[in-house]
């Protein structure tokens, strides 16, 4: 049984504005964000954070056949990151996974709600996915506990969502008062849509069997959650009682031996942590069970040399980790791959692998590309912080300041 201090604790926003542009996220959340981080801090020890963002996201009649708008919904994570991660530079706290002491390992989670969602006092929840990665506020409520401290915002909004979460949560853990947090919440402003215009959030976006992303996840940090979560919000998952292939997530790891040259390539994480890092943070956005943490928070992983796996979701989503060595990875190995997931940096590396799947006669990736953190639009010191900044966001930072921080080492 993990002790109180070693469980993640929950912060619960509620609804962004709209539109959820960055300077307009900076004014609603980075109150709240700025308070739970600084309650977490503490120089002895690491803490984990849980954002649980309640938003309107899925759309459909039926809860087997939800839609959702990849955009809107990364566009989303992208903006919420780039707060944590400037929050976290001015106040030093590390975001790396396993940063150790004054670190906080936070992770977005996307919640699906509507402020007209109504629960009757009889209503028990309990874990019921639909064909998305994005489950509901009673799913998570069940499969999200127990909480170190759950931090709430002190406004209409925001009360008027904790109190239906704490309904929703009953009985999953004995929470004393000195564990639930109020903290202040910003300002939300919400942009009338012009005639005839249609929401971008009702732009709807295909998911797909199979999903592909490549990188090196050395010292993951919030530049790499965000990669991950888009990619895993293109997942179309199967039912459990469909008989047919889980849904698959492929995410090529680059080689240590591809590594020697990186800057303090000495501090490179091997290719093993590094991968079962990735399958960590990943399990926190997969992984549902109505005893949530209480054995532990570590997923259970197929390790063999340079091939990692993982199921969820009964079985429904494979995880699948593998060594590459080259720019083009399991893209031009694996037919059988629908959809791949680039940053900025990786533009041109989409184009490169379709010319070659081409070039084999095989079908063409959807290519999505992802938005990049900037500590530029939710800063009000663009200058000193974005210095800061990049040490959150940046492999190489942090190994350096790890190379640093080792006592005769000269730089």
């Amino acid at each position: 049984m993990m002790q109180r201090d070693e469980l993640p604790s929950l912060l619960l926003l509620p609804f962004p504005p709209d539109p959820s542009d960055r300077s307009l996220l900076n004014a609603a959340y980075r109150p709240s964000i700025t308070a739970a981080l600084s309650k977490l801090k503490r120089p002895n020890g690491a803490a984990q954070l849980i954002v649980g963002v309640a938003c309107p996201l899925l759309h459909g009649q039926f809860v087997r056949s939800k839609t959702l708008s990849w955009r809107d919904a990364q566009a989303l994570v992208a903006g919420l990151y780039g707060i944590i991660s400037v929050v976290c530079a001015q106040l030093s706290i590390g975001t790396e996974m396993d940063g150790g002491p004054g670190s906080v390992d936070t992770t977005v989670v996307l919640i699906d709600h509507s402020r007209s969602k109504r629960f009757t006092e009889d209503f028990r929840p309990a874990i019921e996915t639909n064909n998305t990665v994005v489950v509901d506020l009673a799913t998570f409520a069940s499969a999200y506990h127990p909480w170190n401290y759950i931090f709430h915002v002190r406004n209409e909004l925001g009360l008027q969502l904790y109190q239906t979460y704490l309904k929703l949560a009953e009985g999953k853990q004995t929470i004393m008062q000195e564990q639930l947090i109020p903290v202040e919440g910003g300002l939300t402003m919400n942009a009338a849509h012009k005639a005839g215009s249609a929401p971008t959030s009702h732009v709807q976006t295909s998911t797909y069997p199979v999903v592909c992303l490549g990188g090196t996840f050395d010292y993951l940090h919030p530049g790499h959650k965000l990669l991950l979560t888009a990619a895993a919000l293109l997942l179309e998952v199967p039912r459990k009682d469909a008989g047919g292939s889980p849904s698959t997530y492929i995410i090529g790891i680059t080689g240590d031996e591809l590594l020697k040259n990186k800057k303090y390539a000495e501090y490179v994480q091997s290719w093993e942590a590094r991968a079962r890092n990735v399958i960590v943070f990943l399990s926190r956005l997969l992984h549902l069970s109505n005893s949530g943490w209480k054995k532990g928070t570590q997923p259970e992983i197929d390790e063999k040399d340079g091939d990692f796996k993982a199921f969820f979701r009964d079985g429904t989503i494979l995880v699948h980790c593998v060594r590459i060595q080259d720019a083009f990875g399991p893209t031009i190995t694996v037919q059988r791959v629908d959809a791949l997931v680039v940053s900025g940096e990786t533009r041109s590396g989409g184009k490169a692998v379709n010319d070659k799947r081409a070039e084999q006669g095989w079908k063409t990736l959807e290519v999505f590309e992802v938005d990049v953190l900037d500590a530029d639009e939710v800063s009000e010191e663009p200058t000193k912080t974005t210095e800061n900044f990049a040490s959150k966001i940046s492999s190489s930072v942090i190994r350096q300041q790890r190379a640093m921080a080792k006592p005769g080492t000269k730089i």
